[in-house]
């Protein structure tokens, strides 16, 4: 019958397949990040209040990201590497990164897939969330 049919096309993801694509994610970011290969395509953005504190603490943001590697299972319960707390000349400064679809308009359809998914990198002050 047609319910048994949908069960039947439901993908249930187990506690090692989670695991296993939340550790993926991390390593896809990471090179994101680190502007590896392996990090898909993508853009960084940083907000207003970050454009206002000058050229050199916004490069000051992009090295201190690319550096980061302060992740704990308290700011990282997921193990995906997708954000981060930091300080960067005296300011405190937070970065994001959320996986959209390729026309940015959704989230990805299959995070783990880099022909799919599309990361965008947001810097942040902690006044802007």
């Amino acid at each position: 019958n047609a319910v048994t049919e949908i069960r039947h096309q439901v993908e249930v993801m187990t506690d090692e397949d989670q695991t296993r694509e939340c550790a993926r994610i991390a390593e896809q970011n990471d090179a994101f990040r680190h502007r590896r290969p392996g990090g898909g395509q993508g853009k960084w953005v940083y907000t207003t209040a970050v454009d206002d504190k000058g050229g050199q603490f916004v490069a000051a943001c992009m090295s201190a990201v690319m550096a980061y590697d302060d992740f704990t299972e308290e700011n990282d319960p997921y193990g995906t590497h997708e954000m981060g707390f930091m300080e960067v000349m005296g300011e405190k400064v937070w970065w994001k990164i959320d996986l959209y679809n390729r026309a940015y308009d959704a989230g990805s359809p299959a995070p783990t897939s880099l022909a799919d998914t599309r990361r965008v990198l947001t810097i942040l002050l902690p006044s802007d969330y």
